[in-house]
Formats: structure tokens, sequence, C-alpha cells
């Protein structure tokens, strides 16, 4: 795709006029649709500026420098490379610390990148093969061999999921993800009833576990100023307890020590 077709592409996803994005990136509507048109070869500043007022993702950027004929501004480091050593020791020492309560890391794709050893609670019964690396965990949340049969609100956390996933593609098309969601959908029925059921701020899981029934509700923490496309698409997702009594089993359990 070339950078004018990419660059309105993004434009109508993010439901921005021309003018909206000219005076975010401090140019004129007449330079936006010059380039939108190809009467106008921007700059390396002007493709970076473009792509920040979008709020594009790292990788994202990179893409829209690469149709504009600039090579990437900003690194995708493996996850073994000794450089990212550093950031992953601090999400593991992260990880320590959230414990008795479960967390765990993992990609833009929801593949397990790091645990604390209270996650093991969450997978009770979990056939081994949805264990073997790569683990996705959105695989593992819905399968009806996975989590599903022991989530007593499945319905309604299937759902969150479900969104969850159908806004990251209706802000950043990938055809991987497109495949994940088609692929969990398929572990569903329809769902029985409208609505889910909540707190008022969240939508909590309710898993049965061998200390009793857990209600959880979960955060999630991405590093907002990352320079490199591999961590920045790091999230670290926290599982807290959304009632005393969960609090209660998970601290007493011997299996989250």
């Amino acid at each position: 795709m070339d950078f004018g077709t990419a660059l309105k592409d993004w434009r109508t996803r993010r439901r921005l006029s021309q003018l909206d994005l000219a005076l975010r990136a401090g140019t004129t509507q007449r330079h936006v649709s010059f380039m939108e048109s190809g009467r106008s070869v921007p700059g390396r500043g002007m493709v970076l500026r473009v792509a920040e007022s979008l709020e594009l993702p790292l990788r994202e950027r990179n893409g829209l420098l690469h149709a504009a004929g600039y090579a990437p501004t900003y690194p995708e480091t493996r996850l073994g490379d000794p450089a990212i050593r550093p950031v992953l020791d601090g999400l593991r020492r992260l990880l320590d610390g959230h414990r008795p309560y479960p967390a765990i890391v993992v990609d833009r794709y929801g593949v397990l990148v790091a645990k604390n050893d209270a996650f093991t609670l969450l997978t009770e019964g979990v056939a081994p093969e949805l264990l073997e690396e790569p683990v996705d965990t959105l695989r593992l949340a819905l399968h009806p061999r996975g989590m599903a049969p022991r989530v007593r609100n499945l319905d309604d956390w299937a759902r969150h999921i479900l969104e969850r996933l159908r806004n990251d593609l209706a802000r950043i098309p990938d055809e991987r993800l497109a495949a994940q969601l088609a692929e969990l959908e398929g572990y569903l029925p329809p769902p029985s009833a409208p609505g889910p059921e909540h707190l008022g701020f969240a939508v909590p899981v309710r898993l049965a576990s061998s200390v009793g029934e857990l209600r959880l509700i979960t955060a999630i923490t991405t590093f907002a100023t990352a320079a490199d496309v591999t961590v920045s698409e790091l999230k670290l997702e926290t599982f807290l307890p959304a009632d005393a009594e969960t609090a209660e089993r998970l601290q007493s359990t011997s299996a989250v020590v």
C-alpha cells in the first residue's frame, strides 16, 4: 500500500477529517490532502508527526515510514536478546510482587511471556496441550478444554474478552488477530442473557477452583513510553480479588505461596 492510501486509511479508521489531522500534526488541510493524493511527498519528520497524531502503535508507525520510502525508526528486539533482559527482569519482579494474586505478561497476540506461581491456580484441570509453549492465553481462557468449563459466568467473561479483541481490530487491522477472534467465537454458543454482570467498574470472572470460587477482575498495564516495538507490545495482566472471600482464599492457599 502506498503512503497516501495508507494515510487516508488510518485517518478514516480514526474518524478524523483532514482538518482534524492537520491541526493535530501542525500542518494544513491542503498538505494532508496533497499527501493522501500523492501530490506531496512528506519528509520523514512529517510522517512521524502524522503517525503520532493518529496514535499509531510503534509497529504501525514503522509501517507508515516504510510506505513513504523511509527506514523504520523503532527497533524490534527479540525477546531472547540480552538487550531486553532488564525489561523482562523488571516485569518478573512485578509478577513476583503481585503474589499471592495471579499475574502474567503476554505479547500483542496474548502469547504467554512470563507468569508468577499464582497463575497455576487458574489453569487447574486445563488440557496439557494448551499449556505447551507457546501458550495462547486467549485460547486457554475460552477453549472447551481450557479454563472455560470452570468459568461460572462464561457468557459475560467471553463477551469481555471478545469485545476487547474486536476493539483492537477496529483500531489496528491484523490478519492474525482476526483469525484468533474467529477461533474464539467458534468455541462459544450465542450469549444466553443480555448485558454483562459487573461491579459498576469491571467485569469479574467467577472461576471454580480447588480453594473455592474465585471472583477476579483484571488490570492491564503497558509501556506508554516504550521506544522498542517488542517492549511496546508487552502487556502485564494482573488478576485482583473482587471480594474479601477471594482475597482470603488466595492468601491462605499454599498453591499460590
